[in-house]
């Protein structure tokens, strides 16, 4: 009987620097996988092109998910904080409510022990809102002095008590969505990061080490990348030193290859960047877990957050907001300390250490580490933000 397994074309290794064209014939020259053992016949399993871009999608949309789960979590924690604020003041002004119709209570037996006739303050005492107190004011009018201070106070508290119960049932109510929120948030997270650890385990040992060479010659492009990157800023530190000398310092602040929407770091930040560096670089070898925020593990908007808090700068929890903490900037103006952000939807952040390099949590099975901020493309690159 035929086979039903393709034959393996051989891969072509390019010499030198590679274009994003060059990458995607290196990619498309790799084999088909070869069948599993319990495939059905004629049965093709996907390229190492199409698993390694599959994985790529699956950990993308994971850490999408991520930063979903993040705000999900802050927003319930904040909520529950209300909550139980709220249900603290209900219970004290439950009390005092309680305490005012004791007082009510009094003046009723008072009046009933001394044949007072009609127990006027009784009559507050069965009213069920405080709209059917402020119906009976021609009973308010035969009350003394005492007995109108004692349902003024038992109507502000009736009032204020209902005030606080609404409230802290809508609360309640809110409390149960961002609940929901985070759990779905949580299974998405896990169900990617599922699928993608099984399509990576019906990998062979060959196949592995061929998509490991593959993800070698992506890291080799991101650090030409960053190299080039480095060369320019290098060639604009100089060019703005030697403006400054020629002019006497009166170019700073305008020079050639800046521009008044984004003037260059001053010193303040720079203070600030290299106190959020030294803890960046601390946290280096610690594990990507995601929805963490350390010490003993971190995902990337996590990392990022706490590197800044070490600098005394306060950034919000998730991608989505930290994009929105500064002032964006060109890739080539980037200085060390600036956060590094990704992809269309803005789902992972990196904060930048200089010539093309950053510092991030990349994804889960990895560490933090140093990698060029190229490491997944050019067009990966979202923006540059300047925090403080």
């Amino acid at each position: 009987m035929a086979s039903h397994r393709k034959s393996r074309t051989p891969g072509t290794r390019v010499a030198g620097i590679r274009t994003p064209a060059l990458a995607t014939a290196a990619l498309t020259s790799v084999a088909l996988l070869s069948q599993t053992a319990n495939a059905s016949p004629g049965e093709d399993r996907p390229s190492l092109e199409e698993v390694e871009k599959k994985v790529g999608d699956l950990y993308r949309q994971a850490e999408s998910a991520t930063e979903k789960y993040n705000a999900a979590k802050e927003k319930t924690t904040k909520q529950r904080k209300r909550v139980d604020t709220l249900l603290d003041d209900v219970a004290k002004r439950t009390q005092k409510l309680n305490d005012a119709r004791s007082e009510l209570g009094s003046y009723a037996a008072a009046q009933y022990r001394t044949g007072a006739g009609m127990p006027d303050t009784a009559t507050f005492l069965l009213a069920e809102t405080p709209q059917d107190i402020f119906d009976q004011r021609q009973v308010l009018d035969r009350m003394t002095g005492r007995q109108k201070a004692a349902v003024d106070d038992y109507v502000t508290q009736q009032t204020e008590t209902m005030k606080k119960r609404q409230e802290a049932t809508e609360s309640l109510r809110t409390l149960t969505e961002t609940q929901g929120d985070l759990k779905t948030a949580k299974a998405t997270v896990q169900k990617k990061l599922a699928d993608a650890r099984e399509l990576l385990s019906k990998l062979t040992a060959e196949e592995k080490a061929r998509l490991a060479a593959i993800e070698k010659r992506k890291q080799e492009e991101a650090a030409r990348k960053a190299a080039e990157l480095a060369r320019q800023q290098a060639a604009q530190e100089q060019a703005r030193e030697e403006a400054a000398q020629q002019g006497g310092g009166a170019s700073e602040g305008s020079g050639s290859t800046g521009s008044a929407e984004t003037p260059p770091a001053d010193s303040s930040y720079g203070t600030k960047a290299e106190k959020a560096l030294a803890f960046a670089r601390a946290q280096i070898g610690k594990p990507y877990v995601w929805g963490a925020t350390g010490p003993g593990s971190y995902d990337c908007s996590g990392l990022t957050q706490a590197a800044w808090k070490a600098a005394g700068v306060s950034l919000p929890r998730t991608t989505y907001d930290q994009v929105n903490a500064g002032t964006t900037v060109p890739v080539s103006q980037a200085q060390p300390g600036d956060l590094v952000f990704f992809y269309d939807d803005v789902t992972h952040v990196g904060i930048y250490i200089g010539n093309g390099m950053m510092i991030h949590a990349p994804k889960p099975g990895t560490y933090v580490r140093e990698e060029s901020i190229y490491y997944d493309g050019d067009s990966a690159i979202h923006s540059i933000v300047r925090p403080a």
